[in-house]
């Protein structure tokens, strides 16, 4: 990864057709997501993006803003969706489980994660968190000019060796970073970057094995599900969110099976 200073020179930079779309998104290659806690500059990364000041509108059924828009990066088009600011993925506000539905049932191709350059420590539980839903993840490493001022030196390379996953320094308020922000997110969507995160590993081995077999039987259950060790997991904590889902048959409704319904009787779990 390159320092900001040596953007502006590399070849990448001076050959990408970046173009951006606004709000129309009548066909798009990829989807991408945008994550982050509150304040960490999400709608400034989103605006740089696609060219939007503002375009917004309410999740379906819910009074939460949403925002979305496209843009076109080389030879491929994204479609970006800017999910509400949270801390966690965990508990159950209205912005938190929009967040989370997204991740788990949009399936977006890339989601990028906007922390704040300053308080890594505090915004890395969010990180972690996406981590256990999907492989394919980005880290904009925003307000790193905020950073610098404060004489915070940060390691970009060995965060992102340590995370598994790209790690962009960005600027979003001047616009610094945004050309490298969108090579990651192109190489990660296309598959030019292979991304290996590092996932919590401090679990009990009968916590592991309880894990292990919830997983097997989601998997059977819902065969197209991408995210079911995290879904396991929930399922652990009693999450009730993801209980309905799992009893209603809503977690498989992308790819829904005829069998779903026996397949849960076969284990035991009462279905409505």
């Amino acid at each position: 990864m390159k320092p900001l200073n040596q953007c502006e020179q590399c070849t990448v930079h001076k050959e990408s057709t970046f173009i951006k779309y606004g709000i129309n998104m009548s066909r798009y290659d990829y989807l991408v997501a945008l994550a982050g806690n509150p304040n960490t500059g999400k709608s400034t990364v989103f605006n740089n993006l696609t060219g939007l000041k503002q375009h917004t509108g309410n999740w379906p059924g819910k009074t939460v803003t949403r925002a979305e828009g496209a843009f076109s990066y080389r030879d491929k088009k994204f479609k970006i969706v800017d999910l509400p600011g949270t801390y966690s993925l965990l508990t159950m506000s209205t912005d938190e489980e929009i967040a989370r539905d997204f991740l788990l049932f949009g399936k977006p191709d890339v989601t990028v994660v906007v922390v704040d350059a300053t308080r890594i420590e505090r915004n890395l539980n969010l990180v972690l968190q996406i981590l256990e839903i999907t492989d394919h993840v980005v880290i904009c490493l925003n307000l790193i000019d905020e950073a610098k001022r404060h004489n915070l030196e940060i390691d970009v390379l060995q965060l992102s060796r340590d995370i598994g996953v790209p790690v962009v320094p960005t600027a979003a308020r001047h616009k610094k970073g945004m050309e490298t922000l969108m090579q990651s997110i192109y190489d990660v969507a296309t598959g030019a970057y292979q991304c290996k995160p590092k996932r919590l590993k401090n679990i009990s081995p009968k916590a592991s094995r309880a894990i292990e077999n919830l997983t097997k039987q989601l998997n059977d259950i819902f065969p197209h599900l991408h995210n079911a060790r995290w879904i396991a997991m929930r399922l652990l904590e009693g999450d009730q969110r993801i209980i309905n889902a799992i009893r209603s048959g809503e977690l498989g409704t992308i790819h829904q099976e005829e069998t779903t319904q026996e397949k849960l009787k076969s284990y035991g779990y009462e279905t409505v």
